[in-house]
């Protein structure tokens, strides 16, 4: 353990993190994508099917102004998010706020998907041409030309690239460690030594070779995660409604202790599922954005429609695989809590074999998450001091990565959280503030004959 990691550090951060997670913010985030669902008159829901037949059947368009295809902006902003969020992160909202932190979960996902779909739009509407001929685009580029509010925008920029070093770093890193360290014995500073060279090798390609990385990486993971999942859950067909009934009963109802579980208020229930849904989709954070902006496109709405479709396949698809797994399997209830209580879970349902899921899982799934962060905080550091300090902050978020490996779980946990607050406050004043850009885009887009949309 780092010794800078001490428990009174650890209990300090946990105590800031329960306030800047408070009602205020959990409201805001919630509000903001619940403002937008009814905006959009529902549009996220109606157009998926059209939003993944862009991201995975069209995927780009030939001639459109950008760096990468519409599939490979979707690949890179979920490289980002389906990650440890998805494995730890879910086990951690269960294990301290029972199986009705699911639920609260499942709303991030739902509002969170008209979020998504608001920042991608402004990023796409707001972006520029950096000197070297790349595309920058996210909210500190849509809250100073939208909002004309520079100081602002380089609150979010710093709060970024702060946040990058949290969210998309340690916590990977550490939990990665965490989980190797558990099941085969190994040292944390060797999994943070090979975690760092293997950052850096890629890195070093800059968008490009990030997009390359994550196009082939994220859909193989995926699909071997939930394939894995669906054996899981085909083993406890019998009992999955009674998960089904246990998630909605502890949705607004305390839950009771049972075995090694402490028992969960309903305040702490919402507070975990939001927060960890949160953290798993980053609906509202504005970090995703980013990655949108860099995207090949001839209209902004065309993005905003494939962006949103990563919320719905990092909460709604993969977070529900892991939520089921776990509860349906009862290692919710023996006390563990993290990537811990994923692989008792994988284990006491498929064997031997089950246990090897999550730590694989974790290898793939963190490793996509550090190169999509990396760029999110390349692009803020690129805001607030140019291209010149790109290399060097390149140089501090590969040595991020081993200290994460090597630090204590709770800690990071606690400041992936408060950094994650900090950087969603001025992106949500920006989509509430531009809501009305949103809307006259998304109804310009409805009205041209071809699109088949309609907003009236």
């Amino acid at each position: 353990m780092m010794p800078f990691m001490s428990a009174s550090i650890t209990a300090w951060l946990e105590t800031v993190s329960g306030w800047v997670w408070g009602p205020p913010l959990i409201f805001l985030l919630v509000g903001t994508g619940a403002y937008y669902s009814v905006l959009l008159r529902g549009l996220p829901f109606r157009r998926l099917p059209e939003a993944l037949h862009l991201a995975f059947i069209r995927r780009k368009e030939p001639g459109a102004e950008g760096d990468i295809t519409h599939f490979q902006a979707l690949m890179t902003a979920l490289s980002a998010t389906v990650g440890v969020g998805n494995i730890a992160g879910v086990a951690t909202a269960i294990a301290l706020g029972g199986p009705g932190a699911m639920f609260w979960m499942w709303v991030t996902g739902l509002v969170g998907m008209a979020s998504k779909y608001a920042e991608a739009l402004l990023a796409v509407r707001y972006r520029t041409v950096n000197a070297r001929g790349e595309m920058s685009g996210g909210p500190m580029y849509y809250i100073e030309r939208g909002l004309r509010l520079r100081w602002l925008a380089m609150v979010f920029a710093a709060c970024a690239a702060c946040a990058a070093f949290g969210i998309g770093n340690m916590v990977q890193a550490n939990s990665v460690a965490h989980g190797l360290e558990t099941t085969v014995g190994l040292p944390p500073a060797v999994t943070g030594l090979a975690l760092t060279a293997v950052t850096a090798l890629v890195l070093l390609g800059g968008i490009r070779g990030i997009a390359r990385t994550a196009s082939a990486l994220v859909p193989t993971m995926v699909l071997l995660y939930l394939a894995a999942g669906v054996a899981a859950l085909a083993a406890h067909r019998d009992i999955l409604d009674d998960v089904l009934r246990a998630i909605m009963a502890g949705a607004f109802t305390s839950t009771a202790a049972v075995g090694g579980f402490a028992g969960a208020a309903l305040a702490q229930t919402i507070r975990m599922g939001i927060a960890r849904g949160i953290f798993s989709n980053e609906s509202g954070l504005g970090s995703s954005p980013i990655a949108a902006a860099a995207a090949q496109t001839s209209d902004p709405v065309r993005q905003a429609l494939v962006s949103m479709s990563q919320t719905f396949l990092d909460t709604l698809v993969v977070c529900s695989i892991t939520g089921f797994v776990i509860i349906a399997s009862g290692a919710w209830e023996t006390g563990a809590t993290g990537a811990e209580l994923t692989i008792a879970a994988f284990h006491a349902t498929l064997g031997p074999a089950g246990g090897w899921v999550v730590p694989a899982g974790l290898i793939l799934f963190a490793y996509s998450t550090i190169l999509g962060w990396s760029y999110y905080g390349e692009k803020a550091v690129e805001y607030l001091a140019g291209l010149k300090a790109v290399a060097g902050y390149r140089v501090l978020f590969c040595g991020a990565v081993f200290i994460g490996a090597v630090s204590k779980l709770d800690a990071v946990w606690a400041l992936a959280d408060i950094l994650n607050g900090f950087m969603a406050v001025p992106n949500l004043i920006a989509l509430l503030a531009l809501s009305p850009v949103v809307f006259a885009e998304t109804r310009r887009y409805c009205r041209k004959p071809d699109t088949g949309l309609k907003l009236e």
